[in-house]
């Protein structure tokens, strides 16, 4: 063994499915090198990591077991209520019923780079999935709560596929005629309500985006809209822009000249 160079070893393991690294762990166990034998711990500590989250995974999936009998499982679940500008985004995702998907779990708990990785997994794998906008203007007529509600009516119509159960995060949509079970803290509990969470997530961070470049004194592409320090003082500063929610602004931070409205 001690003329494979470690760094052979480790690109052997790099190009290595992790369910397969046992084979990789008995050919090189017998190398005494300490290099070796630090970069065998380094992967067995990868493999109890992955056993740990497909651990975690299978709690997330508690739910969908339990009403697995009744069909269609979809997972509904909003980001942007409490921004000062941009819309509301529900997620309606129905998983299929052998899903493998690991590390879904509230967005807001995962780094960017991994909800796109997900995003993108999530679309591929999923029965059926749908987003749905509801825009500030539609906010500020009917309030927060409601706009809310209709971005989940229209994902959940949307959908390809009839879903029937409902996995709610923490609530009950009305004028909806299909089973519903609201969870406490549903993203971080269930992975359906997960996925849902992940792909409004990213869709509305990808709009924000957009509406930076188009009103760049905001910091939109950081704030995402929400009440941070540096946005409040560009309202205050320059105004509102069109697609501040005016419901949720005080007062007293619009100067009396704004730059856009």
């Amino acid at each position: 063994m001690g003329n494979i160079k470690i760094a052979d070893i480790k690109a052997e393991f790099e190009n290595t499915n992790i369910e397969e690294y046992e084979r990789l762990f008995e050919r090189y166990s017998s190398d005494e090198r300490i290099g070796v034998i630090k970069l065998l711990g380094t992967y067995k500590k990868k493999v109890q990591a992955y056993h740990d989250e497909e651990a975690r995974m299978y709690q997330m999936f508690e739910f969908e077991r339990k009403y697995n009998d009744l069909g269609h499982i979809c997972g509904v679940d909003e980001v942007g209520r409490g921004p000062l500008a941009g819309p509301v985004c529900a997620g309606a995702v129905i998983l299929p019923k052998k899903c493998d998907i690991l590390y879904l779990n509230d967005s807001k708990q995962l780094s960017a780079k991994k909800r796109d990785e997900l995003y993108d997994i999530i679309k591929r794998e999923a029965v059926a999935y749908k987003t749905a906008f509801i825009s500030h203007e539609i906010i500020d007529e009917i309030n927060i709560l409601q706009a809310t509600y209709r971005a989940m009516q229209t994902a959940i119509g949307s959908l390809s596929v009839r879903p029937n159960v409902l996995l709610n995060d923490a609530v009950n949509i009305p004028q909806i005629k299909i089973k519903q079970v609201a969870i406490i803290k549903g993203d971080a509990r269930s992975a359906s309500i997960a996925a849902a969470s992940i792909i409004a997530k990213v869709e509305r961070d990808r709009l924000m985006e957009k509406f930076d470049e188009i009103y760049p004194e905001y910091g939109f592409a950081g704030n995402k809209g929400y009440g941070s320090k540096q946005h409040i003082e560009a309202i205050k500063e320059y105004g509102p822009c069109p697609i501040h929610r005016m419901t949720f602004l005080k007062e007293e931070w619009i100067p009396k000249k704004c730059k856009y409205i």
